[in-house]
């Protein structure tokens, strides 16, 4: 093969990316500048900005969005504080490591339809936390009936569920630390935390800023968990911006609408990327 001509292995994912990626993405920009109803073809019509201006405007679109961020700004600092210890803890471990790297990760690797249904039989009336608080003599808790634990509880689902992902990535950049290196420091004197702070930390912050962004967007992304859970209840509580989203297209048929709203979304995201990207590379050494 001829250094620079691109392999044709390689078409096959391009095409799917192409039908699956590219198309969807670029329709949907077109169709946010509509006024679309799948079961209304007859009535399609251009309408400009309108969308994007009914969006802003409506109150629906910022509690949404406020719930978004709360359910960001509550998980992502409590998962990373969380992925990074255990990930320490990991490091040290001697013996049956991989059965705790596998017992960390295995959640991962389970279906968050999976996660969320044995939540919500956790979460039940008559289920097992609540049956622990019987026994202890505590009342029982409406976990996802109450509007102040509805959203609480989907944030402790989402930690749990993500937690081992993410240890076992940072766990991987510790590794790529040189033995050499720590064994140094340890005989300079500096104690576990200078280490720690001083060389363990710097050198993972490209995996960390790499964590933080990939949990960023998929936090902002919380649909499946308040689709099996609540259904953006109680009260729109659990009102996240991807339900709402889904909620004006599948329900209501406002294709343009809810497009506009993704655009919203995709915009916002980029930008709080952008602020964490810089941000978490400040003091990065050289």
């Amino acid at each position: 093969m001829r250094a620079g001509r691109p392999s044709v292995g390689l078409l096959p994912w391009g095409l799917c990316f192409a039908a699956f990626g590219l198309f969807p993405l670029l329709y949907a920009l077109v169709l946010s500048f509509q006024q679309m109803n799948p079961l209304r073809p007859d009535l399609i019509r251009f309408v400009g900005l309108e969308n994007y201006a009914r969006a802003l405007g409506s109150p629906s679109f910022w509690h949404a969005l406020r719930t978004t961020v709360i359910f960001v700004v509550g998980t992502l600092p409590v998962t990373l504080t969380l992925a990074y210890f255990v990930a320490a803890l990991l490091g040290r471990i001697r013996r049956a490591q991989s059965f705790f790297r596998a017992a960390i990760f295995f959640p991962a690797t389970l279906s968050m339809v999976v996660i969320a249904l044995v939540f919500k039989s956790l979460y039940a009336e008559d289920g097992l936390l609540n049956g622990w608080l019987a026994a202890s003599g505590l009342p029982r808790v409406h976990w996802l009936q109450d509007v102040r634990t509805a959203l609480p509880s989907i944030m402790l689902m989402d930690i749990w569920a993500s937690v081992g992902y993410y240890a076992i990535l940072i766990l991987a950049g510790r590794k790529t630390l040189p033995a050499e290196q720590l064994e140094a420091a340890r005989l300079e004197g500096l104690s576990a935390w200078q280490v720690e702070r001083r060389i363990v930390f710097p050198h993972l912050r490209p995996v960390l800023l790499f964590v933080v962004l990939l949990n960023t967007i998929r936090s902002f992304q919380i649909f499946i968990e308040v689709f099996v859970l609540t259904r953006g209840g109680p009260l729109e509580s659990t009102l996240t911006l991807v339900y709402h989203l889904y909620e004006r297209a599948f329900y209501h048929f406002e294709m343009g609408y809810a497009s506009a709203i993704a655009y919203l979304l995709l915009a916002l995201v980029g930008v709080v990327l952008l602020v964490q990207r810089r941000v978490l590379r400040e003091g990065r050494p050289a």
